[in-house]
């Protein structure tokens, strides 16, 4: 029998200590952000749904800066920090939880919905999984035209339970799509344990299912994270589709609304005590990496960077209702719809005319 050729297994390089530090700066950069953006929400300053990164930045960190500038990114709802990491201006991030014009999407979109076609960041999406068979079509894209880039493809955990997430694998796999899609397991699907949900809790073994190669790395450790995405890319690339799970709890509830009671007290101080961003920190002084004086000083920046997005969003002005389906479609469409809340369905009937008759009086 003829021997088969196996494809060598992707590499990844290992990370300098430029970029151990770097995911360090990116991590706090997020984390003050979406502080200041939970601060925010109970300001009645965001309105609307809000979904915070707080607890994943390790991830976000690590995955983001395995991306190029070809690759295209789809998240969920939880989406702040990704765009922060993709390298859009957290002035604008934060202009676009406050609704105004100078946001992401020009204050249409708010917390859920940012796009940005100039960094590849191709919105949140509200919906569950949502996202994943748009992400797919942008890999058949991409397959079609001969590249260059790839679809990262990012959802929680709750969302692998959903159809399309199978079906899009499914055609990925079949059709050899340049695509990763990234599972952020924080272990609970709104409130729902990954156990209780899934028979399989171990969420990149369904994988398998379609001959599609995977991984589960520590989603804390944004080295790690980053060595996995580079390994999944390169994958991706080479018209082999990849699932990759990264675990990572997060610090708050579900939204900024949820008060999380669904965790007992010893599941959230285990989380506490587990925060990547102060485990990080600790991770590097071990490794000789930064001071003390290097640590505060990264903080100062971070929080002098979103002190100057807050004081931009709040100077940014509020859309104007006139521009409120400047977006609906992409090209002019007949009959368009502009009607607002309160406005008529059809248009009022003329009214009548007064006719006056000479000599009469009314």
């Amino acid at each position: 029998m003829p021997s088969r050729t196996r494809t060598p297994r992707p590499t990844a390089a290992a990370p300098t200590d430029e970029q151990l530090l770097g995911f360090y700066r990116q991590m706090v950069l997020i984390r003050r952000f979406e502080e200041r953006a939970a601060r925010a929400y109970t300001e009645a300053k965001v309105g609307g749904y809000c979904h915070l990164n707080l607890g994943e930045e390790a991830t976000v960190a690590g995955l983001m800066a395995a991306l190029d500038a070809n690759d295209y990114v789809f998240t969920n709802y939880r989406e702040h920090g990704y765009a922060i990491a993709r390298g859009i201006d957290p002035a604008r991030v934060m202009a676009e939880l406050y609704g105004r014009t100078d946001g992401v999407s020009r204050g249409w979109g708010g917390s859920m919905h940012m796009f940005d076609i100039a960094s590849r960041f191709m919105g949140g999406y509200g919906i569950v999984g949502g996202q994943v068979p748009l992400a797919t079509g942008a890999a058949l894209a991409i397959d079609y035209r001969g590249g260059p880039g790839a679809v990262v493809c990012l959802m929680g955990d709750g969302t692998t339970n959903i159809g399309a997430f199978h079906e899009s694998l499914n055609i990925a796999a079949l059709w050899g799509l340049p695509i990763v899609y990234v599972v952020v397991n924080n272990g609970l699907g709104m409130g729902t344990t990954v156990e209780r949900s899934s028979a399989e809790p171990e969420l990149h073994k369904r994988a398998a299912s379609y001959r599609m190669a995977s991984a589960r790395v520590d989603g804390n450790d944004p080295a790690a994270v980053h060595e996995a995405a580079q390994i999944a890319l390169a994958s991706a690339r080479d018209g082999k589709p990849y699932l990759l799970e990264t675990v990572s709890g997060r610090l708050r509830g579900h939204s900024v609304v949820d008060p999380a009671r669904y965790r007992s007290r010893e599941e959230a101080q285990a989380l506490k005590a587990a925060d990547p961003v102060a485990a990080y920190a600790v991770r590097l002084h071990e490794q000789g990496l930064p001071t003390d004086e290097l640590i505060a000083r990264i903080d100062a920046e971070a929080m002098a960077r979103v002190a100057a997005a807050v004081e931009f969003a709040d100077a940014s002005p509020h859309p104007d209702v006139a521009t409120l389906f400047d977006y609906t479609y992409a090209t002019p469409v007949p009959n368009d719809s502009r009607r607002l809340p309160g406005d008529a369905l059809f248009p009022a009937p003329p009214r009548p005319t007064t006719v006056e008759f000479p000599g009469v009086s009314a």
